[in-house]
């Protein structure tokens, strides 16, 4: 999908609406993120994927044909640099907002897997060798250090 622009006013100022938007949704969901609400994150998925995806069509239009904005007057490229610079931080925001969350659920996540495998009686075996030590460390909790 593309922004239908009649020439480059109309595009930059299309785009500076499309980034404008955009990070608000962004910070919308770096907010529930922080508040500890990644759920409410969700409420907007769809839009924000739907307007992300016509943002990166739209940069790489432009950054393969810089003339698709060329004529535009300076008050609106720079409206649309703000835009941008404003997108680029809440990103990043959202970003050490994830980072944070995920290092939480991974810390609960290990220390359930622990206190499992602490609270485990030693099994008791069968047959001419079930007086030696077993793997205590064993557990039904599988963790992926990937996710």
């Amino acid at each position: 999908m593309a922004i239908a622009a009649t020439d480059a006013n109309d595009r930059v100022e299309q785009l500076s609406l499309l980034t404008e938007r955009l990070t608000e949704l962004v910070a919308l969901s770096a907010q529930a993120f922080e508040d500890g609400r990644p759920q409410q994150a969700a409420d907007q998925l769809e839009e924000t994927t739907r307007l992300a995806n016509v943002y990166r069509h739209e940069s790489a239009r432009i950054r393969a044909n810089p003339e698709l904005v060329a004529a535009a007057p300076v008050v609106l490229r720079a409206r649309l640099v703000r835009a941008t610079e404003a997108f680029d931080a809440v990103l990043a925001r959202q970003g050490r907002a994830i980072a944070a969350a995920r290092t939480v659920t991974e810390g609960l996540v290990r220390a359930i897997a622990d206190e499992v495998a602490a609270q485990r009686g030693e099994a008791a075996g069968y047959g001419p060798r079930s007086d030696q030590a077993v793997n205590k460390a064993a557990s039904a909790i599988t963790l992926n250090k990937r996710a």
